[in-house]
């Protein structure tokens, strides 16, 4: 046997141990740090402030739950859309963005423990009639937020209403003030934080019941990909612990001045 040889044999299986040697470092980081999408213009889950940074009760529970993990957090926004698209294909590990526990949901994607219920309303102009039936709705122009749970609610009942799709909830709220839609339908909490608590919402009201169950989904979860049941189990032994010592009520009084579930 050449020198040469044994020599490209010798090297190849260095190679071969400091590439192996790297891999190993890379996975042994990658489980001290959680990668978390948000949606990031949803006020008050998940939003920028004026420098940049994801604020909000979302952001702050999942870096109460790498906290208890003793993980690095690294949250990053995502458009609602592509953010179930997003976790399947790796760009991160979990989706903590109030993501509503729907059946067609766990088809592509396993939830934790429910981590806030949801109640859904319309909003429109006071004294408008509080049936807000399908029948009732019949011809009137309702807006809502593209790929929420509201949105495929209204699409599946709503079929002789005009439903418009808006990328945030923010934008059919100025179509509603416009006089472009007659209604929009989104999570009750989010409007009562926001919208109802602006000057230009002075003229709207919440209308008909609170909606809850169904397509309208089981309360919240946080998303990871199908078949990942060690990081399922942290996260919901994470959730445990920042409930039971109070951390979850201190972030939620933060924010609201009622709990969530």
């Amino acid at each position: 046997m050449s020198t040469y040889r044994l020599f490209d044999r010798r090297f190849i299986r260095h190679l071969a141990v400091l590439v192996s040697a790297t891999v190993l470092c890379f996975s042994a980081a990658a489980q001290n740090v959680l990668r978390v999408a948000t949606e990031g213009t949803y006020p008050p889950w998940s939003f920028k402030d004026a420098q940049g940074q994801l604020q909000g009760w979302d952001v702050d529970i999942a870096n109460a739950i790498c906290e208890k993990l003793k993980m690095k957090c690294e949250i990053a926004a995502q458009d609602w859309d592509g953010i179930i698209p997003g976790l399947l294909a790796q760009k991160y590990d979990a989706i903590v963005a109030s993501m509503a526990i729907t059946e067609e949901r766990k088809k592509r994607v396993d939830f934790t423990n429910k981590y806030k219920s949801t109640i859904s309303r319309f909003v429109a102009h006071k004294g408008t009639s509080p049936d807000v039936s399908p029948g009732a709705l019949k011809g009137k122009t309702i807006g809502v937020q593209r790929g929420s749970i509201q949105a495929g609610y209204l699409t599946a009942n709503y079929k002789d209403s005009d439903v418009k799709f808006y990328d945030t909830p923010q934008a059919a709220e100025l179509d509603l003030v416009a006089g472009r839609v007659d209604y929009i339908l989104g999570n009750m909490v989010t409007y009562y934080v926001g919208f109802m608590k602006r000057p230009e919402a002075k003229d709207f009201e919440f209308i008909g019941p609170n909606l809850q169950g169904g397509l309208l989904g089981d309360g919240n979860g946080i998303a990871v990909r199908k078949n990942s049941p060690e990081l399922l189990a942290k996260l919901n032994g994470a959730l445990a612990a920042i409930m039971a010592d109070g951390t979850y009520d201190r972030i939620t009084a933060k924010y609201f001045p009622f709990k969530l579930m």
